[in-house]
């Protein structure tokens, strides 16, 4: 048996005690981690210096790109965030045996539909360190057993984050064996066939990574193989507000995947909003990809490519932008379900009825109505952070918080009843009546 398979055998184990632990013990222990990562701010960037270091050398010989390096960066800033994250956890409230119905069966025959941990998780991600101490936490509150496996362009970075974390929590008395990173590039194939073990994988980095754990496991996936989203501009649209929210959209961070890439303007409104918005594009250094409608409203002397046919289906992650003129509401539908990913798409506009049609009829994880696509976030929704963001009809869509890390269960509370007595010609009657009563 490899190390690997033991350690994640033993992660498997050491979940169980977790699911266990009293809500103040977890509580104490995500603080605990908090505080380490302030306490350590110069040992996580010195590390993050050597892969930045690192992957700036790899990207000159072309064999990473920039967005990646984008991604990979730790600052102060980022060290906070992680930091607010993991206290926003500590205040969820503990999901572990919370109840979800009770059905009264018989007299003294309660079903009970409870919530519980998944078991053992699996994250494979690249680049961005952020994403240890997002899942970790969640995991931790959960319930859940953790195994990493980060890029090797974030090596340095994960090891001390990971160090940091799991020493903090098992400081609290949380069995440090519920976590384990793996580090190198071997552990992918050896966790991917660990479908005995792994009971969720989570994948987080580009569409061609995600689609490779998607094809190559048994273990079931959560995640999105792309980020291909929209902003509709309609007719009706206030055009100061669909400048700014299609801007913020695509600049604000363009190497994620809720940053939009391909926008869609109504006819109507595209002599009056297109000069303006790809004036703002080229002042924030946004090439430009446009169909022949949408360059002939947009002025000579602003740079603009023709689109070709794979624009409508590329995640740029980068500060580029595909422009499309539309005759209605119904097109940009059937234009954004063709092409899209299914991941955030918005529409801008002034009019109840299409902004209900608009968010009725696009088949995606998350809708907007005016707002910027940015806010597809799992710490924006509310979660405190996110596992990652699911385009799956299954189990858990849009930005996933604890909740995708829950399952749950069914305990039969009863007082020696047995089925014997409710089958034949003088059965007792099953009630099946819902009642308010929570499980202890």
């Amino acid at each position: 048996m490899s190390q690997l398979i033991s350690d994640i055998k033993k992660a498997k184990s050491a979940a169980l005690i977790l699911s266990a632990l009293d809500t103040e013990i977890k509580n104490n222990a995500l603080r605990d981690m908090a505080k380490a990562l302030d306490e350590n701010r110069s040992v996580i960037l010195q590390a993050n210096d050597k892969d930045v270091s690192e992957a700036c050398k790899m990207t000159d010989a072309g064999e990473l790109t920039p967005s990646l390096v984008k991604r990979l960066k730790v600052n102060d800033e980022k060290i906070t965030g992680m930091i607010e994250g993991i206290n926003d956890v500590v205040k969820l409230d503990d999901p572990v045996g919370e109840t979800i119905s009770a059905i009264k069966l018989d007299n003294d025959l309660i079903l009970y539909q409870i919530k519980c941990p998944i078991g053992m998780i699996g994250v494979i991600f690249e680049s961005r360190p952020d994403v240890v101490p997002q899942i970790l936490s969640l995991c931790l509150k959960s319930g859940n057993g953790v195994a990493f496996k980060g890029g090797s362009e974030a090596s340095y970075s994960n090891k001390a984050l990971f160090d940091i974390l799991t020493k903090a929590a098992a400081s609290a008395g949380v069995p440090k064996e519920a976590f384990v990173l793996m580090e190198t590039r071997e552990d992918i194939a050896q966790i991917l066939g660990m479908h005995e073990y792994i009971d969720l994988m989570i994948p987080r980095g580009s569409n061609q990574f995600v689609r490779y754990i998607q094809n190559n496991t048994k273990i079931p996936v959560l995640g999105h193989a792309a980020g291909i989203c929209h902003i509709y501009v309609d007719d009706e649209a206030d055009i100061d507000l669909a400048l700014a929210v299609t801007l913020d959209s695509k600049i604000q961070y363009p190497a994620v995947c809720n940053a939009v890439e391909t926008l869609l303007v109504n006819a109507k409104i595209a002599d009056a909003f297109l000069p303006r918005m790809s004036k703002l594009f080229e002042d924030s250094g946004v090439e430009i990809r446009a169909d022949r409608r949408s360059k002939e409203k947009i002025p000579k002397d602003i740079r603009t490519a023709d689109a070709k046919k794979e624009d409508w289906d590329t995640e740029y992650n980068d500060l580029i932008i595909s422009v499309a003129t539309v005759d209605s509401l119904e097109e940009a539908v059937v234009f954004i379900n063709t092409h899209g990913s299914h991941h955030t798409d918005a529409i801008i506009t002034n009019s109840k009825g299409k902004q209900r049609e608009f968010a009725k009829s696009v088949d995606s994880a998350d809708v907007f109505i005016n707002a910027s696509t940015r806010f597809a976030d799992g710490y924006r929704y509310g979660k405190g952070a996110e596992v990652g963001i699911s385009t799956n009809k299954i189990h858990s869509r849009g930005p996933v918080g604890m909740e995708g890390l829950m399952i749950y269960k069914y305990v039969l509370a009863g007082n020696g009843q047995v089925v014997k007595d409710y089958v034949g010609k003088d059965a007792k009657k099953y009630l099946h009546e819902k009642i308010d009563l929570k499980y202890e």
